[in-house]
């Protein structure tokens, strides 16, 4: 087993529950660790048996183009959406992080992280 992470991938998007955030929208963080059974691919040198990391950045950047009013809901969309287009994922941890919070002071950011084993 192993992992592939994907990290700092910034995103601007327009999740919250107040109106402007929507209207308006803000940046956004996110980090995956997924795992992975990376024998083969480390013997074969070949995309076609690992991860595509470009792949799993278009997952989540769709995802995150699709407005959720919480960060758990598209989380749990990206897990989802990672499970089902890479079978060889054991695991993924998520952690989503929207920056520059709204919330009547000064706040770097606010974060969810999930973390969930495919159900077999």
């Amino acid at each position: 087993m192993g992992k592939i992470f994907v990290e700092g991938i910034k995103i601007y998007a327009y999740h919250g529950c107040f109106k402007e955030e929507t209207a308006i929208g803000t940046n956004f963080l996110v980090n995956v660790e997924l795992d992975v059974d990376l024998t083969t691919p480390s013997q074969t040198d070949n995309i076609f048996d690992t991860v595509n990391y470009q792949a799993v950045f278009q997952i989540i950047k769709a995802q995150m183009a699709i407005p959720s009013k919480i960060l758990e809901h598209v989380s749990q969309r990206c897990i989802d959406a990672l499970f089902a287009e890479f079978p060889t994922i054991e695991k993924i941890k998520i952690k989503v992080s929207k920056l520059n919070v709204p919330l009547g002071g000064h706040i770097d950011s606010v974060s969810v992280q999930l973390e969930q084993e495919r159900k077999n």
